[in-house]
């Protein structure tokens, strides 16, 4: 775009939204970095866009003046600008004034505000929800360009999303631990890692942690092909098994595993735990990972990519790219419409190169 036509920046926003992911600081240290050296100013939103509406969230300012805030926070984990989860501006039902629910839709008090600090553009950083968010707002004319932020690395448009490889990491040391333990009781033992609607967690720590079986919603299980696979090992003489399951997987002509009156997932370990040993005898101990896989320090992959992707959301911006995401395809960082990228999940393919890797060296995906 020709000089002249680019638009005139002064004034940019950094939020977070979603889970949080390991390299969240990161990406706000790169883009505030580079807006800086572009002479312009930073304000960071609290808790998504919360901290446009109120001007104290969790007793801190709404907004936070990044210039000098973001010194020594690449290696931690979390986010410095908070998040949530429950971040939804289109179609919201809290609780009104008299008790009832009913729905709700701030963005145009969103936009209003936008144009009162006399924020030009937005970084938004977060996984599909967020970044969903981020895009009915840019259709609404607010210049946006997305971050991709998700553990479970299911977005189509990019080839990694930083904080995966670190909850990889984490879910892959806490497999080789139980070797030990589980070899020494000749247990069973089921491990849960994240992965609502993708295996990707489960696939990767699974192979790298030595697991027997690795079970992903990609790819319904049969209990009866997870014991055959246990019983083969007892045969073998190996005593003991490790399972590695995503917290979205499910058997055969069944459904995924919920939090009794959460609406969440969650409890697949237990419930598979308990029908493994009622098929094969063997005694069954679960664990689940939880939230210590979003948790601590990014792992130096997350960290340079997240710097990159924040680097390159400033970059989009100058060049006038907005409605974008920036993404990682093949080596290098590239703008993707927004629209386009937070359509496209990522999902294992049953019959991808590392699902094959994984059976050739004995896996069972129990199928």
């Amino acid at each position: 775009m020709p000089k002249e036509y680019l638009p005139k920046i002064r004034r940019i926003a950094i939020n977070t939204g979603g889970g949080d992911a390991p390299g969240l600081n990161a990406v706000i240290r790169a883009a505030t970095l580079a807006a800086l050296d572009r002479g312009w100013e930073v304000l960071g939103i609290r808790r998504g866009y919360m901290g446009l509406l109120q001007d104290e969230v969790d007793g801190e300012p709404g907004l936070m003046d990044l210039s000098d805030r973001v010194r020594g926070i690449t290696h931690l984990g979390g986010t410095i600008l908070g998040t949530t989860a429950r971040g939804n501006l289109f179609g919201l039902e809290p609780r009104q004034p008299d008790g009832t629910w009913g729905p709700t839709d701030p963005s145009d008090d969103i936009m209003q505000r936008f144009g009162e600090l006399g924020i030009d553009a937005l970084v938004a950083i977060g996984g599909d929800g967020s970044l969903k968010i981020a895009h009915r707002l840019f259709l609404k004319g607010l210049r946006v360009v997305g971050v991709p932020k998700t553990i479970d690395n299911d977005l189509g448009a990019t080839d990694m999303t930083f904080g995966f490889q670190t909850a990889v990491d984490v879910a892959t040391e806490a497999i080789g631990r139980l070797h030990s333990t589980a070899e020494a009781h000749q247990r069973v033992m089921v491990v849960q890692v994240m992965g609502r609607h993708t295996g990707w967690i489960a696939l990767e720590s699974g192979l790298a942690g030595g697991a027997d079986v690795i079970l992903v919603p990609e790819i319904p299980y049969s209990v009866d092909r997870i014991a055959a696979k246990i019983v083969e090992r007892e045969r073998n003489r190996r005593r003991f098994s490790i399972i590695v399951v995503a917290e979205g997987a499910r058997a055969a002509g069944g459904s995924p595993s919920y939090v009794e009156g959460t609406g969440r997932y969650g409890g697949i370990a237990d419930r598979l735990a308990a029908e493994i040993e009622a098929a094969t005898g063997k005694e069954t101990r679960t664990l689940t990972l939880g939230h210590i896989q979003r948790g601590g320090s990014p792992v130096p992959y997350d960290r340079n990519l997240a710097l990159r992707f924040g680097a390159a959301a400033v970059h989009a911006i100058e060049m006038g790219n907005f409605g974008c995401m920036v993404a990682l395809q093949g080596k290098a960082v590239r703008s993707v419409p927004l629209g386009e990228a937070v359509t496209d999940i990522k999902r294992v393919d049953p019959m991808g190169e590392v699902v094959r890797t994984a059976r050739r060296l004995g896996v069972s995906f129990g199928d």
